[in-house]
């Protein structure tokens, strides 16, 4: 809900981590878990290396909160729900975030939350939808060629995320 943009930006970036730039990760140069591409998007100018190793979270919170948590509509998702949508729009694209909620919802898949979506899910239990969302999401991760590379962080940051929310719907 409102109040949690704060507390889900934290547990995404204890998750992100710091500066890489592993070979078999397409995002390529990545701190905080924002890509240089993403970066320089958001900057509107080319960035150097040194500039992605340099940034810090409060660098970084306005693009979180612009490009992942309001476009999936962080603000009016039950408490818990949000933090689980939001992790996974940063990871696999707000679009996918956005339809994967709104195919467990039973809404129309067209991955923009609206009005239609929101009300759905207030009509669903937080704690089943968390719990059945992070296993779609895993699912769905289970299946990239890059899994055998990454798999074992991306499950055990799909636990802790879900760990994390259910905390939150209590």
């Amino acid at each position: 809900m409102r109040n949690n943009f704060a507390e889900a930006l934290q547990a995404l970036l204890k998750h992100e981590g710091g500066y890489v730039n592993h070979p078999s990760d397409p995002g390529g140069m990545t701190n905080l878990g924002v890509t240089k591409k993403v970066w320089e998007e958001w900057v509107g100018h080319p960035v150097t290396e040194a500039a992605m190793r340099a940034l810090k979270p409060e660098d970084v919170a306005a693009l979180y909160k612009a490009k992942y948590w309001d476009k999936v509509q962080g603000d009016f998702l039950p408490d818990g729900v949000d933090l689980a949508v939001f992790d996974a729009a940063v990871n696999s694209g707000p679009g996918r975030a956005a339809k994967w909620l709104q195919e467990l919802v039973g809404a129309k898949a067209d991955g923009v939350i609206g009005p239609q979506t929101l009300t759905t899910v207030g009509q669903i239990d937080p704690k089943k939808l968390v719990a059945d969302y992070n296993a779609h999401r895993l699912a769905f991760l289970k299946g990239l060629p890059t899994f055998p590379t990454f798999g074992k962080g991306w499950s055990n940051r799909v636990a802790a995320v879900t760990t994390e929310a259910l905390a939150m719907t209590a």
